[in-house]
């Protein structure tokens, strides 16, 4: 399998916000901040995606769905919670390593229509996105 931006994460050669991590998974802050706490859950096993993903594997990715999904709302109590996942470039997927975006939803953050995709890397910091990351991780303290 490639190697890629995800499990050089993983692997500490590049940095990242880490909010939770087990044996089997990683979770860590998506740069983007579409929303306040937006995450992103990887498997430490690397597949490009769902459908190349064994069965193992993504019993340890529901187990730890709900935890952080958990953790993030005990830190800040979002309206509501997307987790997202893309297979293949047409579905949008950007990274070849199977993820799960987890956005909490805010009131004032729909378009109407949905839930708007913005990003805000620009905009939060990194000593921003270092607070959030331990707000979200004292949650499994």
């Amino acid at each position: 399998m490639t190697e890629t931006i995800f499990s050089k994460i993983i692997a500490g050669d590049i940095p990242s916000f880490k909010v939770y991590e087990d044996d089997y998974v990683y979770a860590f802050l998506d740069i983007s901040q579409v929303t306040k706490g937006h995450t992103l859950l990887v498997p430490k096993k690397v597949s490009a995606n769902i459908f190349e993903t064994d069965e193992e594997t993504m019993k340890h990715i529901g187990a730890a769905l709900p935890k952080v999904a958990n953790a993030i709302k005990s830190a800040f109590n979002p309206d509501g919670l997307n987790i997202i996942q893309n297979n293949g470039e047409f579905a949008d997927q950007s990274v070849f390593h199977l993820h799960f975006h987890l956005l909490p939803r805010y009131e004032n953050d729909t378009d109407g229509f949905g839930y708007k995709w913005e990003t805000h890397e620009d905009i939060i910091d990194d000593a921003q996105k270092e607070t959030i990351a331990k707000q979200i991780a004292a949650q499994f303290e």
